[in-house]
């Protein structure tokens, strides 16, 4: 499992790092069951704080894709993937309203976007 961290993005790291293990959880990189680094081994391979990856593994614990046996670890939870797959859309939803609101202001058309999206899914 590969986490790198981009100290330019917007994203606090702790986000950073919960995104990426969903990532590699939804793509099937990690499976029901599998162990996660421990806190402490993916703090120093990171070169980061323990308490920063502690919140994102309570983050990923509280969303349900993780859960924590004391003494033993922490683990990939049994998903919904209906469920996350209904969050991410949700998400996506929200961003295509911001772009269509942005879209009016710049006065884009419909086909103007589709085209924009073509371009980006390419890169």
């Amino acid at each position: 499992m590969t986490i790198v961290i981009q100290n330019t993005s917007d994203l606090p790291i702790y986000e950073q790092i919960a995104q990426q293990i969903k990532q590699h959880i939804l793509s099937g990189a990690l499976h029901e069951g599998d162990a996660l680094p421990s806190i402490r081994a993916l703090a120093k391979e990171l070169r980061i704080s323990v308490i920063t990856t502690k919140r994102a593994y309570e983050e990923l614990e509280r969303d349900g894709f993780l859960y924590t046996v004391a003494g033993k670890g922490s683990f990939v939870a049994a998903q919904n993937l209906s469920l996350i797959k209904e969050e991410y859309l949700k998400r996506i939803e929200e961003h295509l309203q911001e772009v269509v609101d942005l879209s009016a202001i710049c006065e884009l058309s419909i086909d103007d976007i589709i085209t924009m999206l073509h371009t980006l899914s390419e890169e």
